[in-house]
């Protein structure tokens, strides 16, 4: 399987890009925020690929961010969702909104992409909210402040079913109110902020 692409581009269009590599003209499927960042043609352009064989053919989809082919092949794994109706919703709405617009089950954000549908975005939210990171800078510098016991109530806030965000803001409060001694306690007192 091709995962990786380097070579001279040939051709780019919103949809479309042509990369020679070894004397061999590659036809790649690009997404419009690809599109967008690619140089001009003649330039050379490295794609990362992911490759998709079916019966009748084979098909290369390529993104220059690791992130973003990641978003697509979590998309396609979505019953209803196919490789081309990905790469259209990768072009109908930036990667941080559409993962916001999952995790926070925001279904008439998601019917607003062209080509999903309010069954389509229901299953995206189901199937997709826990397996997406998390959106936006400000969440990654709060991770490693953590503390071990702080890590396990959140652990065990997830386990009874709680939403990550709904979880870490309760455990926020708890901190807040000087809870932040044993497990027990910072776990009684996050539960009642979330029973609020």
């Amino acid at each position: 399987m091709i995962a990786h692409l380097r070579g001279k581009l040939l051709v780019k269009h919103p949809n479309q890009a042509i990369v020679e590599t070894g004397g061999v003209g590659y036809d790649v499927t690009i997404s419009v925020p690809t599109f967008s960042d690619l140089p001009a043609a003649g330039a050379e352009v490295a794609l990362h690929i992911h490759t998709h064989v079916r019966d009748d053919a084979i098909a290369l989809y390529g993104f220059l961010r690791p992130s973003e082919k990641g978003l697509f092949e979590k998309l396609i794994t979505v019953s209803g969702i196919g490789p081309t109706l990905a790469i259209k919703i990768l072009s109908g709405v930036a990667a941080e909104e559409m993962v916001s617009a999952i995790r926070g089950n925001d279904l008439a954000r998601l019917t607003r992409i062209p080509g999903i549908g309010k069954k389509t975005a229901e299953r995206m939210v189901l199937e997709l909210r826990d397996k997406l990171p998390e959106a936006g800078p400000a969440t990654a510098p709060a991770i490693p402040a953590m503390s071990a016991t702080e890590e396990d109530v959140l652990s065990a806030l997830l386990n009874l079913g709680y939403q990550r965000g709904a979880a870490e803001k309760a455990l926020a409060v708890a901190t807040k109110n000087g809870k932040s001694g044993s497990f027990d306690a910072l776990f009684r007192e996050a539960l009642g902020a979330l029973s609020k």
